[in-house]
């Protein structure tokens, strides 16, 4: 019996989940900073006889700011997915880790005397953002057994929107004290420090080379398992992988869910106050209500996909990724046609279309997991590139279709595409998804050509 008892693989998932939310929270700190950084008059400069704050960016200077970390994601997610696979996560994800928090306590300074320093920056925090997803895989693979898959993901997954909360809020905080919005940087700097040093400590690249994990442990993780699934050292067939039927209507559907959800955090605050009339008070409540409302039952949905033992996995697998994906598309759609008076029932509409979203832990996400079994870090951390294209999405159909922002009847086209989108990805996905482990994840060895004859 380990000191940690049977449940070490739970302080691995917590810690991992802590560091996750670091690196994610160092990537969009600058999003709520900029209020703080405009109204910053420490340094300023005297335009038409008026204080201005050095700090303050005009439309193309933001641009290329958000640019450059979305820069740093889409050419970092091979590379740093190739070091996971190689070195392991364990010493990967600390120098991601590290990396990001010196980048984060350095933007002041860059933000103060240098642009383009504050563009390499903000490359290189999206560059160590980018060894999430690998992360999230491997450590899936590894340390989740096959019955806690679905709770692996929703919880690993759940960084980005623990981030938003926990970051928005302190750096708001900080910076109406007397510190200023500087310091909101290195508190999340101090803080990455920390918990990359928890990593470091905790974390091993497989529960069989640590003895804090009970043999009772370690034979549940391993529960069910095949030689090939525990190889550290196997080879990734990766033509077979990149053209599997499941994997790449996986990478479908995640495209289209991610690129209705990133439509959400860029737009709805632009909807609700300038269709739908909502104060911008009532703006930023709302829209953080139905952003996060789907992190409690994305835990839950988590759980019962793990336990209902009365439908297959292929069964439940089909259900969850129907609601997550085919549900909401059609709820997505259906909105766009919902008239602005009607602001209160639409509010409702996306809590539930975030409440379906929520489930897809269950849906796509163990797809990837129980089909790519030890290859299942490769198909998580494609699906972080697929978030990488999802940010081009809504903003090209937006500028496309949308002229007037108040004008709601623009709106319509944009709705529709990402909700038809949604939908018709996932009723490939009832055709095409299943549970059982790819030929490409077995594990074989060639029968000397004398044998052969014989």
């Amino acid at each position: 019996m380990s000191c940690w008892g049977n449940y070490y693989r739970c302080l691995i998932l917590f810690v991992a989940f802590l560091c996750l939310t670091s690196i994610c929270s160092n990537y969009i700190i600058i999003n709520f900073s900029f209020i703080c950084m405009q109204e910053d008059l420490t340094d300023f400069v005297v335009v038409n006889g008026t204080k201005t704050s050095i700090y303050t960016y005009d439309g193309d200077h933001k641009k290329y700011i958000m640019w450059a970390v979305g820069a740093g994601t889409v050419l970092g997610t091979v590379p740093t997915n190739w070091l996971v696979v190689k070195f392991g996560a364990k010493w990967t994800f600390l120098v991601a880790g590290l990396i990001s928090a010196a980048s984060t306590a350095l933007i002041p300074l860059a933000a103060k005397y240098d642009y383009y320093l504050l563009l390499f920056l903000r490359f290189v925090q999206g560059f160590a953002y980018s060894t999430d997803f690998a992360a999230i895989g491997i450590i899936t693979v590894r340390w989740a057994p096959l019955n806690e898959v679905a709770l692996f993901l929703a919880i690993l997954t759940c960084f980005t929107g623990a981030a938003s909360i926990i970051t928005n809020s302190v750096t708001g905080f900080i910076c109406e004290s007397s510190f200023g919005w500087k310091y909101a940087y290195y508190l999340h700097a101090f803080v990455g420090l920390i918990l990359f040093a928890l990593w470091a400590a905790f974390y091993m690249d497989d529960p069989q080379d640590s003895k804090r994990v009970s043999e009772r442990e370690l034979t549940g993780i391993h529960k069910n398992k095949s030689a090939a699934h525990l190889d550290k050292k196997s080879d990734i067939p990766y033509t077979k992988l990149f053209t599997s039927p499941v994997v790449l209507i996986i990478w479908l559907n995640a495209f289209f869910e991610m690129s209705a959800v990133i439509f959400f955090t860029t737009y709805l605050p632009i909807y609700f106050h300038q269709v739908l009339g909502f104060s911008i008070q009532q703006t930023g409540v709302i829209v953080a209500i139905i952003l996060g409302v789907n992190i409690p039952l994305r835990l839950a949905s988590a759980t019962f996909s793990d336990r209902i033992t009365f439908l297959t996995e292929k069964t439940k697998i089909i259900i969850f990724n129907s609601i997550s994906v085919g549900l909401s598309g059609l709820l997505l759609a259906c909105t766009a046609f919902i008239p602005s008076q009607f602001n209160v029932e639409i509010c409702w509409y996306f809590v539930g279309i975030m409440m379906c979203i929520s489930v897809n832990c269950g849906g796509f996400y163990k797809c990837a997991a129980l089909h790519a079994r030890q290859h299942a870090h490769i198909v998580i951390a494609a699906i972080q590139f697929t978030k990488c294209l999802a940010l081009f999405t809504g903003p090209t159909l937006v500028a496309f279709y949308v002229k007037v922002e108040s004008n709601q009847s623009q709106w319509i086209p944009v709705y529709l595409c990402l909700g038809l989108s949604m939908f018709a990805a996932n009723l490939i996905s009832v055709f095409v998804f299943t549970d059982e482990p790819a030929k490409w994840t077995e594990k074989y060895t060639e029968v000397p050509l004398e044998e052969a004859k014989c």
